[in-house]
């Protein structure tokens, strides 16, 4: 297996050669992902059964999508041993976050953000590439004294995300650990499930020179910092998983007084890209293909935002990623970016989540980021799609599509239970949970919102 140092240096030098040499490993690389497709994985076999020996250009390969890939898992896959059964199975376990499964892949589950959900695995090749990937953004974004001033301090990392299940976030993190990788003792996880209050007072203890978690749960405790509840000094704040306006990016980096790093990244590619200081998002070309289209899945020019983008990832081998409908919208830049780096450079439309706000009993408001609710309705197994409508300041709906043969009065009732529980944990036990007759209900653009706030 070729090493993360040598693919991080092949993938310096690929950026100093420029966007020729960016194209060159991008059209090799496709024609050898897509050859080892179709000779080891039965659907993508069928799939191309028509197409021409040696593929080259992305668009001659048909669009897929991620209820049609996990409706074939078993033929989806390139490992004949990495049956669904086998991975539920061992995703059902939370005390097996981060292990290897079957040995030889990490896996991880999508949170939502789609109303379907996924189940992927990482091989260490592919894990290499992320790491490799990884090492090149942390260099284009850290200076050598914000690098330096971590260092002095231990690299103390503070992560905010979801702890429960197979989140991809967690995962990694879980699984790092377990190699040694990250010392217990050199990072702290929060989870996002954690009232803010206790949040701030985690945080206040630890004091981390590096802070990350999900952008809007950094939001919400950037409002803290600025409050003065909260009191710390992280050289680098990082963004993971959502987006954030330019606005709430520049009020992130000035109530911390610290460098914000925004990541695009998503559980079918771990390094999709990485922030640059004018507000584009740089993304690994020479790993991955992005193509910005329309509805009726045709192309979209630079300079005009996508109804979606199609994903095709060159370093991802147990399950092949192929013209895979992602569902952002993006804004593909048309021209250089002046920051200089030669990577393209994208802005994303369509991953800013929502929060949802209530009023407390005491005047109060209490804010409660979507994640929450999201990876509460994930956990439970008889949910095909879900979706959570704020219809008043006091009210949520909530509309299931639950899998065939669920029980669906004990469904609602383990629904109601658990979100009743995370309402009380942030003191609005008065808001009112009602089951909704109707199914989840697409938006405009054709995706599936799993929360939307109250107008």
């Amino acid at each position: 297996m070729t090493s993360t140092f040598t693919l991080a240096r092949d993938g310096r030098l690929a950026v100093r050669q420029g966007p020729a040499a960016l194209a060159d490993r991008q059209r090799e690389r496709l024609a050898a992902m897509v050859d080892f497709a179709r000779s080891r994985s039965p659907y993508y076999r069928e799939l191309y059964r028509t197409l021409p020996e040696r593929v080259e250009d992305p668009a001659l390969l048909p669009v897929t999508r991620k209820e049609t890939l996990m409706a074939r898992f078993d033929d989806w896959v390139t490992d004949p041993e990495a049956t669904l059964d086998r991975v539920r199975d061992f995703i059902a376990d939370p005390a097996r976050v981060g292990e290897p499964f079957l040995g030889k892949y990490l896996v991880s589950t999508t949170s939502g953000t789609t109303g379907h959900r996924g189940v992927f695995l990482l091989d260490d090749r592919a894990a290499a590439v992320v790491k490799a990937l990884s090492l090149r953004a942390a260099r284009r974004t850290l200076t050598p004294s914000l690098t330096a001033r971590m260092l002095v301090h231990r690299m103390r990392a503070a992560h905010v995300v979801a702890t429960s299940g197979h989140l991809a976030a967690y995962a990694v993190i879980a699984r790092s650990r377990a190699a040694g990788r990250l010392h217990a003792r050199g990072s702290r996880v929060l989870s996002v499930y954690s009232p803010l209050p206790e949040l701030v007072d985690q945080l206040n203890r630890y004091r981390p020179v590096l802070l990350s978690g999900y952008a809007t749960v950094i939001a919400l405790l950037a409002g803290e910092q600025l409050a003065g509840r909260l009191r710390i000094a992280p050289a680098v704040v990082s963004l993971v998983a959502e987006g954030l306006s330019d606005r709430e990016h520049r009020r992130v980096g000035s109530a911390f007084g610290a460098h914000v790093v925004n990541t695009y990244a998503c559980n079918e590619s771990l390094a999709l890209g990485y922030g640059c200081p004018l507000g584009w998002l740089h993304t690994h070309s020479d790993w991955l293909i992005l193509e910005p289209v329309d509805a009726d899945y045709r192309p979209v020019p630079p300079g005009q935002e996508s109804f979606t983008v199609l994903l095709t990832s060159l370093g991802r081998w147990a399950q092949p990623i192929l013209r895979y409908d992602l569902g952002d919208s993006v804004l593909w830049r048309p021209d250089p970016c002046p920051c200089g780096d030669p990577l393209p450079a994208v802005k994303v439309r369509g991953r800013a989540a929502d929060l949802l706000s209530f009023p407390r009993r005491d005047g109060g408001r209490v804010r409660i980021v979507p994640m929450a609710f999201e990876t509460l309705l994930e956990s439970l197994p008889d949910i095909d799609l879900f979706q959570i409508v704020q219809t008043t300041s006091t009210t949520l709906r909530v509309r299931i599509r639950p899998a065939a043969g669920a029980d669906q009065d004990r469904l609602w009732n383990a629904v109601r239970t658990g979100l009743a529980a995370l309402l009380t944990d942030h003191r609005t036990d008065h808001v009112k949970i009602e089951r909704a007759h109707e199914p989840p209900e697409q938006s405009p653009g054709g995706k599936y919102r799993v929360v939307i706030p109250c107008p």
